[in-house]
């Protein structure tokens, strides 16, 4: 049955659920559910729709900015792990204890405090015992969560499928109203093309339509040349023969597009966001990969890297990237006003 024809059925849940989102928020813009504001300094990262609009990218970015100079906590919901509560990442932790991008951030980042908590107050009163204090505290997936109020708060959205076009789940893949779009000081477009236009720009500032206290920041993905793991670095172009590319993320379009653009000859195998690997499975990726040298992303890695030997595996490493130097000191200048 096509979208088109569910669409009858879809609506009336569509409806309600907006409503009751909305409600929620009402309760929280009236004062009968409570805000709280927290003595840290401190970035929240979210967005109005389910998965893939970038928001690990962002993180990263934003700890890479900061991690040298500054006491850096980050705390996370740990979409995906096998626990409950609050834990504290430490040397013993997987991505089983606090999840695939938790435990990335935690692995790559000397000297980075990662906790990963349902509730975020909780994770907040983990924190206040930490024995360093964080300068700056970046909450993860935050958007939903209102019972922590954040300095600055950073919309994602990607630019195949901005909030602005999108509708409430089920019909659509919006968790909000896009008028909760106003709650946020900086909005990210994200994975924009690398030939965007500044027309194109345009047409979706004004779709945005932004508030005055609000910035607006087109991104694009960089890849780099080279592939890594744990042990070994090696360049891109050095893969002279066939490989086999695993994806476990929310769209492994433009990354696909970035490596045939490369001229590079591989089989892909395509798993949904977030996927736990079974035995299975990894003996069937076993079969295809023969010979072939695996490759995949740095948030699939954590979930690979305990199954295969580091002649094997490998991901490349993405960063976000700003169309021009301008806009990325505008956006370092923003950010860094918290300070």
């Amino acid at each position: 049955m096509g979208m088109k024809m569910l669409t009858p059925l879809l609506f009336p849940a569509a409806l309600i659920y907006g409503g009751i989102t909305a409600l929620r928020n009402y309760f929280f813009d009236w004062g009968i559910l409570k805000s709280i504001k927290i003595k840290y300094k401190s970035i929240g990262v979210g967005n109005l729709s389910i998965g893939g609009t970038g928001k690990s990218v962002v993180i990263d970015y934003l700890i890479s900015l900061f991690n040298e100079n500054q006491n850096l906590t980050v705390l996370s919901r740990g979409y995906k792990r096998k626990t409950k509560g609050v834990v504290v990442a430490s040397k013993d932790c997987t991505y089983e204890t606090i999840g695939d991008e938790p435990f990335q951030f935690f692995k790559k980042y000397n000297d980075l405090d990662v906790i990963v908590s349902e509730k975020r107050i909780k994770g907040i009163q983990a924190i206040d015992q930490l024995k360093n204090q964080p300068d700056i505290l970046l909450f993860d997936d935050v958007m939903q969560h209102r019972y922590v109020e954040t300095d600055t708060l950073i919309l994602t959205t990607t630019y195949n499928r901005p909030y602005f076009s999108d509708r409430h789940l089920p019909l659509g893949r919006l968790r909000e109203s896009k008028s909760c779009a106003s709650r946020a000081q900086i909005i990210i477009v994200t994975k924009c093309p690398e030939n965007l236009t500044n027309l194109q720009q345009k047409k979706i500032l004004e779709k945005i339509n932004p508030l005055t206290y609000q910035s607006v920041f087109f991104t694009k993905i960089d890849y780099s040349e080279n592939i890594i793991n744990r042990e070994k670095n090696k360049p891109l172009g050095s893969l002279e023969f066939p490989f086999l590319l695993i994806t476990g993320i929310d769209n492994p379009d433009p990354l696909v597009k970035f490596l045939e653009e490369k001229k590079l000859n591989f089989n892909h195998l395509k798993f949904s966001n977030h996927h736990r690997f079974s035995a299975s499975e990894i003996k069937n990726i076993e079969s295809k990969r023969s010979k072939e040298l695996i490759l995949t992303t740095e948030k699939d890695f954590a979930r690979l890297e305990n199954y295969f030997s580091s002649d094997i595996l490998f991901y490349l490493p993405i960063k976000m990237g700003f169309f021009n130097r301008t806009e990325t000191q505008r956006f370092h200048s923003l950010i860094q006003k918290i300070n």
